[in-house]
């Protein structure tokens, strides 16, 4: 069993130092994650890795019993945590910019695998979620590569999947989430 499952096994059973324990483990993989993710985004965003990092942080931990099963289980919380700060972030800005209106999108132009703009990023949110309701594997792969920048081999084993199966499901997933924001970016 790896150090990272031990600790989170001992925050389960209430230990208050394993918080602090885990933290030191897993903070530079997560930096790192954050950076990657960050270095793509555009010219000007306030949003900084190293603030991304502890706002993900901060809502891991303010769980009162916090139950990672294993590094996989922790990894997919930190991936979603970051994703989500990611959105509301992108939602503020996009409120304070436009009035909170909503802009049509054109993804011939976008990449699901770059960064998007703040409102490309809300609907691939959407889509995301609608994308996890019918296949939660999927969706948390995109997660675990777009929001935290985990390559192909890394989020296969934090999902516990081959790499030739997390290829497969990555080229399905940005396939399902073009046609999907693409139908909702069509007018009528």
């Amino acid at each position: 069993m790896s150090e990272l499952t031990h600790i989170l096994e001992a925050i389960q059973q209430g230990d208050a130092q394993a918080g602090d324990e885990l933290l030191a483990l897993v903070y530079e993989e997560l930096r790192r994650m954050a950076a990657g993710k960050m270095m793509h985004e555009a010219a000007g965003h306030t949003l900084q890795p190293t603030a991304l990092v502890h706002e993900a942080w901060l809502r891991l931990a303010g769980d009162e019993s916090p139950k990672w099963q294993n590094r996989a289980h922790f990894f997919g919380a930190a991936a979603e945590a970051m994703r989500r700060i990611l959105i509301d972030h992108a939602r503020r800005k996009h409120a304070l910019r436009h009035g909170g209106g909503q802009i049509r999108l054109d993804l011939n132009e976008i990449d699901v695998a770059s960064a998007p703009q703040d409102d490309q990023l809300l609907a691939l949110h959407d889509a995301l979620d609608k994308l996890a309701a019918q296949d939660s594997i999927k969706a948390e792969l995109v997660k675990l590569r777009f929001f935290v920048g985990l390559t192909i081999e890394e989020a296969a084993e934090v999902l516990n999947i081959s790499a030739p199966t997390a290829k497969r499901y990555w080229t399905f997933a940005r396939a399902w989430l073009y046609r999907e924001m693409t139908e909702e970016a069509l007018p009528g």
